[in-house]
């Protein structure tokens, strides 16, 4: 499975980190290829390109907050997760998002 995403929060600089450190630690282990893109007061870190979010089984939304660049996930399935939830149950949440993203096919 490979899944692109952006995890954002209000400053950016706590729960946005957590939460792809989480989500790309808890791909590694279930042999998924996952890519977090970090949006917050910091800028940009570890970018999603066009081609990887193309090349993507789906997008996962870390946040609440707007996000930049979401034309680049057109096309996509994006699924919306509560930041918290992806620092507490990452592994969780991307088994839950494949399974929904599956059962739309």
């Amino acid at each position: 499975m490979k899944v692109v995403g952006v995890s954002a929060c209000p400053a950016g600089l706590a729960h946005t980190p957590m939460a792809a450190k989480a989500l790309m630690k808890a791909g590694d282990a279930l042999g998924w290829d996952v890519k977090i893109e970090q949006q917050g007061s910091m800028g940009k870190i570890n970018a999603v390109t066009a081609e990887e979010a193309k090349a993507a089984d789906f997008v996962l939304i870390a946040s609440d907050q707007k996000i930049q660049g979401m034309d680049r996930f057109e096309g996509k399935p994006v699924i919306r997760i509560d930041i918290n939830m992806c620092i507490k149950a990452p592994e969780a949440v991307l088994k839950k998002c494949a399974a929904a993203v599956e059962a739309k096919k």
